[in-house]
């Protein structure tokens, strides 16, 4: 079974991705900041991640940049998860090494796209 890890603060947004992508056969761990998102994928490895980009303790971007650098995970694909919308914001989670980028709110059937997509890369 795939297994994402969702880094989320948002309780009701955790919530809500959780069910739905298990109801879609994916296996869901969540952390509710970045430090303890960082600590579960090297504990875990999951197959994917879903970052959320303003996270408490440590943000989804310096998360991110901690992912790719270590040899133990920068082999997860990671898709930022984000309200922030702008290009720029777009533009530094691809610098902090993203590899996919979506917005919220989260439209359900362009997320599955891109998690397939990623996890087939």
């Amino acid at each position: 079974m795939t297994t994402i890890l969702l880094v989320e603060d948002n309780e009701l947004n955790r919530d809500m991705l959780t069910r739905r992508l298990e109801r879609k056969g994916y296996r869901i761990l969540a952390a509710e900041d970045g430090q303890a998102g960082v600590e579960l994928a090297a504990e875990a490895k999951p197959d994917l991640i879903l970052m959320d980009l303003s996270l408490p303790v440590l943000d989804g971007w310096e998360a991110t940049r901690r992912l790719k650098a270590s040899p133990d995970t920068m082999h997860i694909p990671i898709i930022a998860l984000t309200a922030h919308a702008m290009a720029e914001d777009e533009r530094k989670a691809y610098n902090a090494g993203c590899d996919d980028f979506d917005t919220k709110p989260v439209m359900m059937e362009r997320l599955l796209g891109k998690i397939q997509a990623a996890l087939q890369a």
